[in-house]
C-alpha cells in the first residue's frame, strides 16, 4: 500500500484525512508541524505528502524545498493561502498538485489516486515485463507461462500487468480495477475475485508448481517473488 504523510496543523482536520485515506486503501501518517513532518519524511519515506502552507516552525514552502533535496516525491500542497504568489511558488518547488482550503476529504482522496496514477506511468513500462517463467509482452498483449501462451481476458491482463510491474506490492482491488478498466470501470471491486481466480486458474493449470499471486487478506493481492 502507498504510504501517504500528512502534514497538517488541524489536528481534527488531519485525523479526518487520515481515516478517509486509510479507508481508500491507503496508510496514512499525520505530523502537526513542519519539524515533525520533516521527520517522518526522512524517517518513513512516504509515497506522497499532502501537505499544507501555513504550519508552526518552519512553513509548507521551507518544508518542501527541504524534501526536494533528497527525494522526488509527490507533493499535494493544500492550504487556505490562496494568493496566486504562493501558487506559483508552490508549484515552482514541484508540486504536483495545488488545493486550496475549504476542500472536502473526498476531493483529497481522489487527487491523491490521480496523483500516484500520473507517478505510476513515469518512467514508461518495460514492454516485456517477467516473473520466474511468466513472461508478459505489454505492446503485444501476449501472455506465456514456461513458453505456453495464456488466453486472457484483457481485464486478466491488466490486472496481471499491474501486479508483475511490482511483485511484491499489494494492490487494492480498487488499484487492480482500475489499471484493468481505466478511470471510467463498470463493476463492482469485489468482482476483481473472480478476475483473479480465473487468473490463478490458467497460471495453475501452466505451471502447478507455483504460486503467482497471493492474497493479503483485507486489503488486496500481490505477485510472489518468484527468480528466474
Amino acid at each position: 500500500m502507498s504510504l501517504i504523510l500528512i502534514v497538517e496543523d488541524e489536528k481534527e482536520l488531519n485525523k479526518v484525512l487520515q481515516a478517509y485515506l486509510t479507508r481508500a486503501g491507503y496508510r496514512a501518517i499525520g505530523a502537526f508541524s513542519g519539524d515533525e513532518g520533516l521527520r517522518l519524511y526522512e524517517q518513513e519515506k512516504p509515497d506522497l505528502v499532502l501537505l499544507d502552507l501555513n504550519l508552526p516552525g518552519r512553513d509548507g514552502l521551507e518544508l518542501a524545498r527541504e524534501m526536494r533535496k533528497s527525494r522526488d516525491v509527490p507533493i499535494i500542497m493544500a492550504t487556505a493561502r490562496v494568493d496566486e504568489i504562493d501558487r506559483l511558488i508552490g508549484l515552482e518547488l514541484g508540486a504536483d498538485d495545488y488545493v486550496a482550503k475549504p476542500y472536502s476529504p473526498r476531493e483529497i482522496v481522489a487527487r491523491v489516486k490521480a496523483v500516484l496514477r500520473r507517478g505510476a506511468r513515469v518512467p514508461e513500462p518495460a514492454a516485456v515485463l517477467t516473473l520466474g517463467k511468466l513472461r508478459l509482452d505489454t505492446e503485444a498483449h501476449s501472455t506465456s507461462l514456461g513458453g505456453k501462451a495464456l488466453e486472457l481476458t484483457p481485464t486478466e491482463f491488466g490486472m496481471l500487468q499491474l501486479l508483475v510491474s511490482q511483485p511484491g506490492r499489494v494492490f487494492t482491488r480498487l488499484q487492480l480495477l482500475e489499471a484493468a478498466q481505466g478511470n471510467s470501470y463498470e463493476g463492482y471491486e469485489r468482482s476483481v475475485d473472480v478476475h483473479i481466480k480465473n487468473l490463478r486458474r490458467k497460471l495453475k493449470e501452466a505451471d502447478p508448481g507455483r504460486q503467482y499471486i497471493e492474497t493479503v487478506f483485507g486489503v488486496g493481492y500481490r505477485a510472489s517473488r518468484i527468480e528466474s
